[in-house]
């Protein structure tokens, strides 16, 4: 169900009047539905039903602590890639045996803090890494869950910085594997008890993610000749969602059914690491028309977000779709560029996007804006970071206020 639409000319979130938000909080400010994230989990564990399954959701994607909270209620681990992050997870109320560690750069320090805390496992990147959990879990005196993150190389055809396939940093060469899976096993203070492996970010179409769980499953049986007998595969995230009108995104009822028809007969527990498919549709960016202006025969629409507020159109030149807040009739219709204050030409949002011209005061939703959007915010420009608002049914509240000039030199001398 749309949780973002029009009653009338005005756009709601649930049942509340975007406009009347931002008169009360003020622009720009990250507004989430609590019934589209609650929905978007539900419809992704219903359809992995009948599979032992752990969803762990994906930090990254949005780490607001409510949000956050929200989805631990609901049965969800955490897939974390920092000290950071699983601070998070445990002040959200995660217990440590949901919360799984990934990344290929961790340090000693939240390697120890991750062992002290009891996680479910590491997801192990390299060889030097593997050798360097076992070297700590030893001084600790502890045995360590891990699983290895394999790279099959093959290409998921998705954006190039969000394909963490072949030539990527991420992973063990599929090539070596089987060796690191051996030399893993004979290490005193490392238990291997999974297989991971993530292909990529915002993937819609069902064949790649059948292909890496066959993968998956191949090498997990070859394994057993090794006499390593996993418990775990982890497939990652990636699933997609609709980002235009004319995307689809993954069919769960289709990737649940061949995950069934794959993992029958089998003991493994599927784990799934989701982010933007949680949080991403979840969400928009508000924000208010400042000036409208001509030059060289383009016109620009400025607005108060900026790229520290929303990268992902200038890093990815990803597509977002941006709504007017309130309709309005007989406005000329024209090729726009919504662009930001920040001084950086690739401050946008929209370029040479047909919409309607809106006029100064005029308030902007930038949809599907939940995942990746504040949490790779920043305060370039020395800009605050923008508020965070949640609604639930009839009543909204800021689960994250607006930074002061004053938190801009916190820790500062």
């Amino acid at each position: 169900m749309e949780r973002f639409r029009y009653i009338g000319k005005k756009l709601f979130c649930e049942n509340v009047d975007v406009a009347e938000i931002a008169e009360k909080v003020g622009t720009p400010f990250y507004l989430y539905s609590q019934k589209k994230i609650e929905e978007n989990y539900r419809a992704l564990d219903t359809a992995l039903k009948g599979i032992p399954h752990l969803i762990c959701y994906s930090y990254k994607a949005n780490s607001n602590l409510t949000i956050c909270r929200i989805l631990k209620t609901l049965g969800a681990g955490a897939d974390i890639v920092s000290g950071g992050e699983l601070y998070k997870a445990i002040k959200a109320g995660v217990a440590p045996e949901k919360i799984i560690f990934a990344g290929v750069g961790k340090t000693e320090e939240e390697i120890r803090y991750a062992i002290k805390t009891g996680i479910l496992m590491f997801n192990v990147e390299s060889v030097e890494e593997l050798n360097f959990i076992n070297e700590i879990a030893g001084r600790m005196k502890r045995v360590v869950p891990v699983a290895l993150r394999v790279n099959f190389g093959f290409d998921p055809h998705t954006h190039g910085y969000i394909n963490t396939g072949k030539g990527s940093k991420f992973g063990i060469d599929i090539s070596i594997a089987r060796g690191v899976f051996a030399f893993a096993k004979v290490l005193k203070n490392v238990e291997v008890t999974g297989l991971h492996s993530h292909i990529g970010s915002q993937i819609t179409e069902v064949e790649p993610f059948k292909k890496n769980l066959q993968m998956a499953l191949k090498l997990a049986e070859d394994l057993k000749e090794l006499k390593i007998k996993l418990r775990y595969i982890n497939l990652g995230g990636g699933l997609g969602i609709s980002y235009r009108d004319t995307e689809s995104p993954v069919p769960l009822s289709q990737l649940g059914r061949i995950y069934r028809q794959l993992l029958e007969g089998t003991h493994y527990t599927l784990i799934l690491e989701p982010g933007r498919f949680i949080a991403g549709n979840a969400g928009i960016l508000v924000t208010r028309v400042l000036y409208t202006k001509e030059s060289f025969h383009k016109k620009f629409v400025i607005v108060d977000a900026g790229m520290n507020d929303l990268i992902r159109p200038s890093l990815y030149n990803a597509f977002h779709r941006i709504l007017p807040v309130e309709k309005s009739i007989n406005r000329e219709v024209c090729k726009l560029n919504i662009v930001g204050p920040v001084c950086e030409t690739g401050d946008f949002f929209a370029l040479d996007r047909t919409m309607s011209l809106p006029v100064k005061g005029d308030l902007l939703a930038v949809m599907e804006a939940g995942a990746y959007g504040f949490e790779m915010s920043s305060n370039y420009n020395s800009r605050c970071r923008v508020a965070q608002v949640l609604v639930k049914g009839r009543q909204f509240s800021i689960i994250k206020k607006r930074q002061e000039y004053s938190d801009l030199i916190r820790g500062e001398n």
